[in-house]
């Protein structure tokens, strides 16, 4: 079985076609709150005064390689971390891109179901992890050319719901698959909790 698994309920009941039309803007404040505690920086004010702005969180990496490198740990409470904003980032994702009209939790499931065995990090191999984010280039260019196919199911979904107020099953299942595989790959080059390979597979 795989390090990681990922399984989206596909919505049985007719979508809101209200909701689906205004989800551009009714995505925004959960969207706010993921920013909040994704670790990014942000530059605000004029060109004479910026002021830097760095939110909280985001994914440990540089903690953990340091870690399985020099020690061979990794703390249980950064696993739970890592695992807790890719769900939530996942979440908040499958709403942008129309797959459920549930709004995205912090702490519960609902329809988006990720699992990420924890590491045995004395099983790791100690110096993988300074080099898995360029062993990882191959699957960042098959993953550039999907998620453009994304944008595009996702606006072909939109108008689909619109009319029929249901999201197309074969785009559904190809949008689940190109999450699966980005986070797979978030799972070997930058979550650091396994050191097989990750397919080059939607399933």
């Amino acid at each position: 079985m795989s390090t990681v698994q990922l399984s989206i309920d596909y919505p049985t009941q007719p979508l809101n076609r209200l909701s689906t039309f205004f989800r551009i803007f009714t995505a925004i404040p959960i969207c706010l709150l993921l920013i909040t505690v994704s670790g990014s920086s942000y530059m605000v004010g004029s060109d004479e005064a910026q002021t830097a702005i760095t939110m909280a969180g985001g994914t440990l990496i540089l903690g953990p390689l340091l870690m399985i490198l020099f020690r061979r740990k990794y703390p249980r409470w950064w696993f739970d971390w890592n695992l807790e904003l890719t769900r939530f980032s996942t979440r908040v994702g499958t709403y942008v891109m129309l797959m459920t009209d549930q709004y995205p939790s912090t702490d519960n499931d609902q329809n988006v179901h990720i699992e990420i065995e924890q590491p045995d990090a004395s099983q790791l191999k100690r110096w993988l992890p300074l080099v898995k984010w360029f062993l990882a280039i191959p699957h960042y260019f098959a993953l550039f050319f999907l998620s453009i196919g994304t944008i595009f199911s996702v606006i072909i979904s939109w108008f689909a719901i619109l009319f029929t107020g249901t999201y197309p099953e074969s785009l559904f299942r190809y949008n689940v698959g190109v999450l699966r595989w980005h986070i797979r790959v978030s799972a070997y080059m930058a979550l650091l909790v396994s050191d097989e390979y990750p397919p080059f597979s939607l399933s």
